[in-house]
């Protein structure tokens, strides 16, 4: 669980580490927090940065993660930037791509079995084993706290919104705004139909696996809600809407049409809400929508029909 507190707490430690992204005010009523300019690409950076500092002095083994996506690439990061030894397991399925930058932000890169679980098991075993501090993709009350950071810069840049949407894939982001704006806005998760944890876990009364697939498995296809992520939400009365991979590539492609902005489809799904009507804002109802990523393929954004090929269908979490 965290708080309010904890993410001010937060955002004092990384301050100077991350950027604080722009707001975009695209029309009446509704802003962009351009959380795609992030170092790396995507939110991920706050809670790297959050988890390491937190963790105060580190043994020579550095850091490991599990992760093929975006939350791997924010922890080599960070890790370069103290000067540590990053590990980053990885399934044999990620991304090329990814794998590459991992490579070349200088972290050991590990290939561990088909399946993100595997990854994830051999992570916490080479943390066990050797000392290095774990960093979770999207259950650390560290990591949420440091995602959640984006959220208090959001209600200084947009005046005090009555609603954010986010993406939701493990929960991570989620769980930091939600406490970051707890009492000041309201937060409403936005889904793909085909990687819906938060919805099953609000419909569950706790997180439940699911199945994944989809154009936006590759960032938001956690199997399972995290726990600090289901807490926040039904404490602090999160919204949760599903959309259809269709919408979130119409989004994706309106994105860049009408205002030049490159997201992944990840970073489309909470616009995506908007668009296809999932989420209908009230008369006078002040929306900002997070972007939250743009490790993307450029080739791809202005067709709303071409789904990335390796995002097609989901073998296992890629966060």
């Amino acid at each position: 669980m965290i708080s309010t507190a904890d993410v001010e707490l937060a955002a004092a430690r990384i301050r100077g580490r991350v950027r604080r992204t722009p707001v975009f005010a695209a029309d009446d009523g509704l802003w962009f927090k351009l959380e795609q300019l992030q170092h790396t690409g995507s939110f991920k950076a706050r809670g790297a940065f959050n988890r390491i500092i937190a963790a105060g002095e580190l043994s020579a083994a550095g850091v490991v993660a599990a992760s093929g996506g975006n939350a791997g690439l924010a922890v080599a990061h960070a890790a370069r930037e103290f000067g540590l030894a990053a590990r980053v397991f990885v399934p044999a399925t990620a991304p090329v791509v990814k794998v590459a930058k991992l490579r070349q932000l200088g972290a050991a890169v590990e290939l561990v079995g088909e399946k993100y679980a595997e990854a994830y098991d051999a992570a916490v075993k080479h943390a066990a084993d050797s000392g290095a501090l774990f960093c979770h993709a999207y259950d650390q009350p560290d990591i949420c706290a440091g995602q959640g950071t984006l959220g208090l810069e959001l209600l200084e840049q947009a005046g005090e919104p009555d609603t954010i949407l986010v993406a939701v894939g493990g929960g991570g982001l989620l769980a930091g705004v939600a406490a970051a704006v707890e009492g000041r806005a309201r937060v409403v998760g936005v889904e793909p139909r085909s990687c819906p944890t938060l919805n099953a876990a609000l419909a569950a009364g706790a997180p439940v696996p699911v199945e994944v697939s989809g154009v936006a498995a590759d960032s938001l296809g956690a199997t399972r809600l995290g726990d600090i992520a289901f807490a926040v939400a039904t404490r602090t009365g999160a919204g949760s809407v599903l959309v259809d991979d269709t919408a979130i590539l119409e989004a994706r492609a309106a994105l860049w049409d009408r205002y030049r902005l490159a997201v992944e489809p990840g970073g489309a799904t909470a616009f995506a809400a908007l668009l296809d009507g999932a989420y209908r804002p009230a008369p006078g109802e002040r929306v900002a929508v997070v972007l939250c990523g743009a490790n993307t393929d450029p080739a791809t954004l202005t067709s709303p029909t071409a789904a990335p090929p390796a995002a097609r269908t989901a073998r296992g979490t890629r966060c």
